[in-house]
Formats: structure tokens, C-alpha cells, sequence
């Protein structure tokens, strides 16, 4: 019988022994890979905790580290093809419940190829990663790459990363590392979090990939980290933004190594309607997006109505298909998620399939845009609204607002969607807070750069803010959490009913534009 693996993230608190439990009934898992302290802490959890994890007390545990290594003798070739399911990887659970995407040894070793050439890798790369292990991105880019290609790798913890941001950067300084990065929020953090004189310390000209994934890449981190950063010796045009998921095995697109990436600027009121109007980047309705490149090694990328599943015009944003030999078999033992999602086809073309990716996006001279998920779109007032976008407004709208740490998502109430934000306050800010000053500048900010109306608004406490394993916000969560008053919320306003004020003024503004 062959054996599959599948990543898992450590378990750090009684709260996660359940979460786990799930993902093990789920993927029926026959034995538990660790380390003797995790064993040991594992099993001093379930002793203290009888009630919780039946699964997991039943199941083997074995410490690969206290493994006799004379066994190593006795291993066998195992019969194995590019077909042969190599391991299970979790989908982060940002839009949904996880599940398992059966990844083969074929799509390995393709993807490994894709990023080999789109990184421009060669015999003097030197790799840096900090994301975890069980993250696709971790995983593929910080084992299977240097594995793959033979190069060396030094591996950090993403604890070490959330506690002193600054030592991804000396490590780079030190080892002197070319490619390593991460979603988004990382570049933002070293922007926050780092003095001048600690960055005067630090020699990052050896830094060829500063790839960016995994979450929207933003033009404005772009352009600071740049800046913040210039006088240690990196270079912009080492910025890689690239897009990917565990469905794909990592890597869909990325841009052409050796320039700065793409910046075009958008209509945001013709984004609304999934319209590209083109405008420069002083307009005041101006929104910045980041090119994510282009598909590699035959590799294909089309952007398709998600209703009519015809292909979309140009300069039209619709959703995001693939396909190519990255695409995984489907989600383990999940039929009907498989055939809807890893088997779409076109409605003029039922010979070819692709897979789904349920992010919105187009493409402009052959460079893929991503503008938001089909899942986290709201209609406000007959009007497309991504989250992210008023994410961004709110957490710049006031100091007291922590960045990155903030969801935007709709409600039902009488029928229509209406808006509702939830953000973290800065830890040094609770005290402080005036409460009253953060939602009135969130529901002036969202009113004049977005066009909405805001419903509802929750401070939340530092840290609260419900997240998937891999760092990502979980909107759905909050608006769970919202609907049953379960946010640790420190401040929170609501709207008793829209005023019919706010109604004529943003309804005028909306349908006249």
C-alpha cells in the first residue's frame, strides 16, 4: 500500500487539539509524524484533557527524530509514477471548511520546474523561508525548491517572524540569501516594526526575489518597503509578485524577473461594474493594482463569466480559470466539490477543463490582475464592492486602527446586504481609545473613497481577529462571530436603521457615476 502525506500545523493549545481532530478524521490518518517534544506535549494535553480528540488519542504517534537510523538499510524503491498521489495540502480556510487537494509527484516536479525558471534560479541561489511548512507556499517554495534544484536553504520559524520581524532581514544579511519572501502583511510589518538604526545594520544587496504571494499584493508596500530600504542595498526590482494556491500545487503566475512589477491604475467606480477603465495614477478615483505576470511552461490562464461560462472580453473582470500540469487530481474524497471546481469547461468548448479559482481578476497585455474572490464580493446598493478594497481605506483612516488586521463583510437585514467592518485596535491604543472618533473617521473614509454606507462597526481587542493557520483573514468567521455576538469587541456601533439621508446622498453618487 502506498502512503500519502499530509502537512499539518502544530498544535499549540487545547483550543486547536478539536481543529486538528477534524483534519485527521477528514484525511483518515493512520499514523502521526513529529518530534518527541511534540509527542510528549501532545499526549500530555489528551491526559490532561480526557473529554476532547477521541481521533487523536487513538492514533500512533511516532518522534521521527528518536527513529533508529539503521533502519535506513532496509528501505525499498517504492513503485511510484507522476501519477502516484504524493500528499495531501489543506486549503487555508479562508472562504470555506479546509480540504484536502491530492497533489501527485508529476505536479511537484512541474511546479518545481515553473518556479526554477519564473525565479530565475541558479547554481549560487541561496533560499530563505519562513512560512510554515504546512503552507503550500512553505512547503513548495522552502523544501521542494532547494530539494529540486539542489540548492541551500535556511529555514525560520513564523513565530520567530510575528515576534521580531527583523530577524527575516538579518538572516538575508548574514547568509546572504537571493530569494526569499511572503504574503503581503510580512513587507507591511518590516515597514512598521523596524528602526532606522536597526536597518542600518543590515546588507540586503545580495537579495535578487522578494517574491510577494498569497494575499492581494499592494502597490503602496511595494513603493514604502522600496524606500525603507533603498539605503540597505535592495533593489525594487527584486519585488516578484506572483499568484498561486494549493489547488494549482503553488505557482500559477509570475512576472519576468530583473524588472519592477506592472503598476496600473484603475477606474474604482468602473471596477464596481467589472469594468477597466484606465486612468493615471493622480485620479482621484485612482486605484493601484500589482501585475501578477504570466503562466509558465504551457501552463494556461483565461478570465471567464463565472454565470454564462463563456470567456470574458477584453479589459472585462470575470473569474479566473487554469489549467496545466500544476492543477491537483481533485479535493480527497469530495466528489462533487472536484467535478465543480478541478473539471469546469467552457459553454462553447466542453473539450478542455480547468480549474476554477474562485478569485476575480483579468488580463491586460498578457499579464494576469487580481481584483478580488466571487465569495467575499458584496452588492452594496446595486454596486460590486471587494473587501479588501475598503479594507484598505479602514485601516489607513485612523492611528489607532491596527493594519492588516481588519475584515470588511455584508449582513442581511431586511432583505438587502448591508456593510459591516470589524478591526483590531494597536495594543498601545485600548487604553486610550476613543471610541467614538475611530468609528466616525471609518464611516466618513468608507463613505467618501468606496461609496458605501457603513451598518455596522466592531473594535475588536489586539489579537482577536479570527485568522486562518496561515496568517489569512477569515472573513467568514466574522461575520459568524458578528451575527451571534461572539467578536471580542472593545467599542461597537450599529446603525438601528439606514437613515434616509445617507440613502439619497451615496444612492445619488452610485448611480450617477
Amino acid at each position: 500500500a502506498g502512503v500519502v502525506a499530509v502537512t499539518d500545523y502544530p498544535l499549540q493549545h487545547i483550543k486547536s487539539l478539536n481543529q486538528h481532530q477534524d483534519r485527521i478524521v477528514d484525511c483518515q490518518a493512520a499514523i502521526a509524524l513529529t518530534t518527541q517534544e511534540f509527542v510528549d506535549r501532545v499526549k500530555g494535553q489528551l491526559i490532561s484533557n480526557p473529554g476532547v480528540a477521541l481521533k487523536l488519542k487513538a492514533l500512533p504517534w511516532i518522534a521521527t527524530d528518536k527513529v533508529d537510523l539503521d533502519l535506513a538499510d532496509k528501505w525499498q524503491l517504492p513503485d511510484i509514477d507522476g501519477n502516484t498521489l504524493a500528499y495531501l495540502q489543506y486549503t487555508s480556510g479562508s472562504t470555506g471548511q479546509p480540504k484536502g487537494v491530492m497533489i501527485t509527484h508529476g505536479n511537484i516536479i512541474h511546479n518545481s520546474e515553473v518556479i526554477y525558471q519564473s525565479f530565475g534560479h541558479h547554481d549560487d541561489t541561496r533560499i530563505l523561508m519562513w512560512l510554515p511548512m504546512f503552507h503550500d507556499m512553505g512547503l513548495i517554495g522552502g523544501v521542494m525548491q532547494p530539494l529540486y534544484a539542489g540548492l541551500p536553504a535556511v529555514l525560520m520559524s513564523p513565530i520567530a517572524l510575528a515576534q521580531k520581524p527583523l530577524m527575516w532581514l538579518k538572516a538575508i544579511s548574514k547568509y546572504k540569501l537571493t530569494t526569499s519572501g511572503g504574503p503581503n502583511f510580512a513587507y507591511d510589518l518590516l515597514c512598521q516594526k523596524v528602526t532606522d538604526e536597526q536597518r542600518a545594520s543590515l546588507d540586503l544587496s545580495s537579495w535578487q526575489v522578494a517574491f510577494s504571494g498569497a494575499e492581494p499584493v499592494r502597490a503602496e508596500t511595494l513603493e514604502k518597503f522600496a524606500e525603507l530600504y533603498q539605503p540597505c542595498g535592495f533593489k525594487k526590482e527584486a519585488f516578484y509578485p506572483c499568484y498561486g494556491m494549493a489547488e494549482a500545487t503553488l505557482f500559477i503566475t509570475g512576472i519576468d524577473g530583473e524588472e519592477y512589477p506592472t503598476i496600473t491604475y484603475l477606474n474604482k467606480q468602473a471596477l464596481t461594474k467589472d469594468k477597466i477603465e484606465i486612468v493615471t495614477a493622480e485620479d482621484p478615483n485612482a486605484k493601484a493594482v500589482v501585475s501578477c505576470g504570466h503562466t509558465w511552461l504551457g501552463d494556461e490562464v483565461i478570465i471567464v463569466d463565472p454565470e454564462t461560462k463563456i470567456e470574458c472580453p477584453k479589459d472585462t473582470v470575470g473569474e479566473i480559470w487554469t489549467r496545466g500540469k500544476n492543477i491537483g487530481v481533485g479535493y480527497w474524497q469530495r466528489d462533487e466539490q472536484t467535478e465543480s471546481t478541478f473539471k469546469a469547461t467552457l459553454a462553447n468548448n466542453p473539450d478542455k477543463t480547468y480549474l476554477r479559482t474562485g478569485d476575480l481578476g483579468f488580463i491586460r497585455d498578457d499579464e494576469l490582475y487580481i481584483t478580488g474572490r466571487i465569495k467575499d464580493m458584496m452588492i452594496l446598493w446595486g454596486r460590486n464592492h471587494y473587501p479588501q478594497h475598503i479594507e484598505e481605506t479602514v485601516e489607513s483612516c485612523h492611528s489607532a486602527l491596527r493594519p492588516n488586521h481588519g475584515a470588511a463583510f455584508s449582513v442581511d437585514v431586511g432583505g438587502e446586504e448591508q456593510l459591516v467592518v470589524a478591526h483590531e485596535i494597536n495594543r498601545t491604543d485600548l487604553r486610550k481609545l476613543n471610541a467614538e472618533e475611530v468609528i466616525g473617521a471609518i464611516r466618513l473614509a468608507v463613505g467618501e473613497q468606496n461609496l458605501a454606507n457603513v451598518f455596522a462597526v466592531s473594535l475588536l481587542k489586539t489579537g482577536s481577529i479570527p485568522k486562518t493557520s496561515s496568517g489569512k483573514i477569515q472573513r467568514r468567521a466574522c461575520q459568524s462571530m458578528f451575527l451571534d455576538g461572539s467578536l471580542n469587541t472593545v467599542a461597537q456601533w450599529q446603525q438601528s436603521e439606514i437613515p434616509e439621508t445617507d440613502i439619497t446622498d451615496l444612492a445619488g453618487q452610485f448611480f450617477s457615476s
